[in-house]
């Protein structure tokens, strides 16, 4: 399976790292500054790279495209890519709203393409072995989800963390990942949201403090923030106990505690370094014909809730006020 990758930048590098680990290397690479290309395939010992970017999407050769450039690129590549047959890998936040995944999502399916998004919640053994171990009924139900994930950016309103032109924000840099564990390890998408938020001057989210319930009234807590550290810390609280995980997303072990006995048990699975091969692996499982492993109902649940909230708060990117 051929991979090409769309972007330079420190994704990309661990995109080829990964699938050197999975005894692969990328076939070939495009990017809008052409020497950064060339950099990057002499780095990588990629043999192709491509003198005009969009070449990647009509080259017969290619199987699947990871796509890692800004989330306000995504949805051109994507139908770049999928017109041309290609399957698609892309960074989070897959787009930047619900209207622009559903036309992916509808112009994937009648082509036969597969679409992910690289959400390491998906694919992480830790992640997979705790949903077995929630499945199996010896918790009980989940009852509350707890999450925090907080980081501090220096205030440059022209990086991409604040910059409204290169779709910045909290929400879809960080709160992607405390949703998609959310949407994980609860039993349905929850449909009911509060929220609060602090704007950044750029008119992007800088922190935001969200509450969530669904049907089955699973709740869960988000605090996120872009300018105050925060414990990248998740805790899942069920009716026999409850389970921690600490440097989530890309996390390799969690703690269970049993709330009769006090007792405590560690589940290791994975490892760190690995994160990007478990997505890779998985991504060509999909395309070989494997319809559980990318979880798209999962993505489009979480990027529902994402376009939900920034509604409330009247945030938009320029691309969506046209």
């Amino acid at each position: 399976m051929k991979w090409a990758v769309l972007g330079t930048g420190v994704i990309a590098n661990e995109m080829a790292q990964a699938l050197q680990k999975n005894g692969k290397n990328i076939y070939a690479v495009a990017n809008r500054t052409h020497q950064k290309a060339v950099d990057f395939a002499k780095k990588y010992q990629i043999g192709k790279v491509y003198d005009e970017m969009n070449d990647v999407f009509t080259d017969p050769e290619v199987d699947v495209i990871y796509i890692t450039t800004p989330h306000n690129t995504h949805i051109e590549f994507m139908k770049k890519a999928i017109a041309n047959g290609k399957h698609i890998l892309v960074e989070k936040s897959i787009t930047l709203n619900s209207a622009e995944l559903d036309e992916a999502v509808a112009l994937a399916d009648e082509k036969g393409i597969v679409i992910g998004e690289a959400m390491t919640i998906y694919h992480m053994p830790v992640y997979k072995k705790l949903r077995e171990i929630l499945d199996s009924g010896k918790l009980g139900k989940v009852n509350l989800i707890t999450m925090n994930f907080g980081s501090f950016k220096e205030y440059d309103m022209k990086n991409r963390f604040f910059n409204r032109n290169l779709a910045g924000g909290a929400m879809l840099d960080i709160g992607v990942y405390a949703l998609s564990f959310i949407r994980w390890f609860m039993d349905g998408k929850p449909d009911q949201l509060l929220s609060q938020v602090k704007p950044a001057p750029t008119g992007v989210d800088e922190q935001a403090g969200l509450l969530l319930m669904n049907e089955e009234g699973q709740m869960a807590s988000v605090m996120l923030s872009l300018h105050s550290k925060q414990p990248k810390r998740g805790m899942i609280s069920c009716e026999k106990g409850y389970i921690e995980i600490m440097e989530y997303p890309r996390a390799w072990e969690a703690t269970i505690t049993y709330t009769d006995s006090g007792e405590t048990e560690v589940i290791r699975e994975g490892e760190n370094a690995d994160a990007l091969a478990y997505e890779l692996a998985d991504m060509e499982r999909a395309i070989s014909g494997d319809t559980e492993v990318m979880h798209l109902d999962y993505t489009k649940d979480v990027m529902d809730m994402m376009t939900d909230f920034r509604a409330v708060w009247g945030f938009k990117y320029p691309e969506e006020e046209k």
